[in-house]
């Protein structure tokens, strides 16, 4: 087009009207209107179209079927890919870091030993609280090449991204790339895929497609992350706030939660007093949103009842392991003993009453395929049944999920020592060891008691076993 404007061209020559345009409105507005216009003849061989001698009846036909065609094309082609994600299959150009394409089967993915360290030393970083940046800044400082650097390494690829360019190149990692990797569930042995598509088969334009549409198949190669590991990872990512102006990081941040609204907190300073102090505020409250109260808390004590409460529980571990371990667990099922036996109880009637729904309704359409039934009747006995089907389904599934809890945090209660057993005798703390132990922390508005005393509910849900005290400050 640049050369028919600057008037080089006054002939255009293709094979046939597909190889000129698909599109068949751009086709036609540049052969019946652009090309007239600007005095350039369009010749298309094979189809015995010539503008000169007018375009035939059927030109248009013709662009309408090849637009027709490529579409056709461009389904079938889509529908193929579909079924190879349905089943799992890596149809990416290039494996993910960490991962190479096995020789047998392109389809399938087989743990690269080269680079798979790379990947557990970023979830590791990771799971210590470090923040994307600051992980791309680890990788860079210890000359840990991209994953563009493998690949030029072992067939070539990216080579004008590293070709003539000084040695630093190959460790300048992205931001975007690290976070990539962080939330990339193929490293706990799942293939997602369709996270962007084009706009059409018309535009190269790409857009991201929505999660809901992704195409998530697991356990379809062996993961090189547990899964524990890459939950705690996407939590961590999901709590983490930038620094404050001043350049602090709260240690809290993300951890602290409102009962009654359910939202977090925000951190302030008074600086009207002599001595500036810092607080938390229930954000709600801070934004006037709804009508909830402030539920505040200076950040001096709740400092000092945390570090407290972390330093009782490191010390009990280092004195007697096991005794702790069997007093979390009988607690744990102490407390949720009356509700789990109910939950069993309701399960079984519910199971048992599904199996007689089963059968009422096989019975009714027996009664309906014979007439002794009317069809008004059957109608509505038949949807009384299913909604209680529907009721009764929802309720096992309910009951399930708060047994389940339980034996999670029955099974969490090792997990959660290991890991206070690497923070023996704390002084002070940090952002990494409040979120390794705590899962929230639950900020109640403070009252006083009839002596004016000020008296508030803290309650610590630690990770894996939830909240097994009560103490008040």
């Amino acid at each position: 087009m640049d050369d028919i404007d600057s008037g080089k061209i006054n002939c255009v020559i293709v094979k046939d009207l597909s190889r000129f345009g698909r599109e068949h409105i751009m086709v036609g507005y540049y052969l019946e209107l652009e090309f007239p216009n600007r005095g350039i003849r369009f010749i298309a061989i094979n189809d015995n179209e010539d503008t000169e001698k007018g375009l035939s009846d059927f030109a248009t036909i013709k662009t309408v079927f090849n637009e027709w065609f490529a579409r056709d094309t461009s389904r079938k082609i889509k529908a193929a890919f579909d079924a190879k994600r349905r089943a799992g299959d890596n149809i990416f150009t290039y494996a993910p870091l960490g991962y190479k394409k096995d020789p047998d089967n392109k389809c399938h993915l087989l743990i690269d030993e080269e680079t798979a360290p790379i990947v557990r030393k970023i979830f590791d970083l990771a799971y210590q609280g470090y923040g994307a940046s600051k992980i791309m800044r680890v990788l860079y400082d210890e000359r840990i090449p991209t994953p563009s650097w493998f690949h030029y390494q072992r067939n070539g690829s990216f080579a004008s991204a590293f070709q003539g360019k000084p040695e630093s190149k190959r460790y300048e990692w992205t931001l975007s790339h690290v976070k990539k990797i962080m939330c990339d569930e193929v490293y706990i042995g799942n293939t997602v895929s369709c996270r962007q598509r084009k706009v059409s088969f018309k535009s190269k334009k790409i857009i991201k497609t929505p999660k809901n549409e992704w195409f998530v198949v697991e356990n379809t190669h062996e993961p090189i992350i547990s899964r524990e590991v890459f939950e705690r990872v996407q939590e961590h990512a999901a709590k983490r706030y930038r620094p404050r102006s001043d350049g602090t990081m709260q240690i809290f941040a993300g951890l602290l939660k409102c009962p009654d609204c359910g939202w977090g907190f925000n951190y302030n300073v008074n600086r009207q007093n002599k001595e500036p102090y810092a607080y938390y505020r229930c954000r709600s409250s801070v934004e006037k949103i709804g009508k909830c109260s402030a539920h505040y808390i200076r950040y001096d004590v709740l400092y000092a009842y945390v570090l407290s409460r972390l330093q009782f529980w490191t010390n009990a571990v280092q004195q007697n392991e096991q005794g702790i371990i069997d007093s979390l667990q009988r607690s744990i099922t102490a407390e949720q003993g009356i509700g789990g036996k109910r939950a069993e109880t309701e399960i079984s009637a519910a199971q048992k009453r599904l199996t007689k729904l089963d059968n009422l309704l096989a019975k009714l359409y027996e009664d309906r395929i014979n007439e002794t039934v009317s069809e008004r009747n059957f109608s509505m006995l038949a949807e009384k049944y299913q909604r209680e089907q529907d009721e009764l389904t929802d309720k096992i599934d309910a009951l399930t999920k708060q047994l389940e809890t339980v034996n999670e945090q029955t099974d969490g209660v090792e997990k959660w020592v290991e890991i206070v057993k690497q923070y023996s005798s704390p002084t002070e703390l940090t952002a990494d060891m409040l979120n390794a132990l705590i899962q929230k922390i639950v900020i109640h508005e403070a009252e006083k008691d009839e002596t004016g005393e000020r008296k508030q509910e803290i309650e610590i849900f630690y990770r894996f076993i939830g909240k097994v005290e009560k103490q008040y400050l």
